[in-house]
């Protein structure tokens, strides 16, 4: 399968996998957030490495729908799959555990699943300041902010373009929210 046909076949697994799902804002439709994590990569990134934009499209199905990791290796590949399972979470833990593993293993993890990790936590930054969560306050929203710089900390070092976007979407941020 070319990269174009194994780009649009994920993209439709993802859509159908996240079809009755919406962001934390209750509005905008979950496809979007793994459209813009690869076009994060792709645009600003410059990444053109085809499994970690097709990665991209794919990275929450494990964690937030009924989704298998054979279906994904099946459709796409062990090496996609591979990148999928790194940047998933473990939703057995709690989400204090998670987020205190995500700062922890961040530093160990492979230099696509880094890039993968920094384009979702900017897209994630961004839809703070733009859409945020309908229930979160204000101060979890700072809270959550903190924490990304902390993974972020953590990631820098392999792709200088989303870790200087990223800095200037921080930045946004801290305005907006204080």
């Amino acid at each position: 399968m070319n990269d174009i046909s194994l780009f649009l076949t994920a993209l439709k697994f993802s859509a159908y996998k996240h079809r009755n799902q919406r962001r934390k804002n209750r509005i905008t439709p979950y496809i979007n957030h793994p459209i813009e994590v690869a076009e994060m990569l792709w645009k600003i990134g410059k990444v053109r490495d085809m499994d970690l934009i097709i990665a991209a499209l794919l990275h929450d199905v494990l964690e937030d729908t009924e989704t298998m990791p054979a279906e994904i290796e099946e459709l796409c590949g062990k090496h996609i799959l591979s990148i999928v399972q790194e940047v998933t979470d473990d939703k057995n833990l709690s989400k204090q555990q998670r987020k205190k593993l995500q700062i922890e293993t961040a530093a160990h993890k492979s230099i696509l699943a880094k890039q993968l990790k920094l384009a979702d936590k900017i897209c994630n930054v961004h839809d703070i300041i733009h859409s945020p969560p309908h229930d979160w306050s204000m101060k979890r929203c700072q809270e959550y902010i903190v924490w990304t710089e902390q993974v972020i900390n953590e990631l820098r070092g392999v792709n200088s373009d989303l870790e200087n976007h990223y800095d200037v979407v921080l930045a946004k941020a801290k305005v907006a929210l204080n």
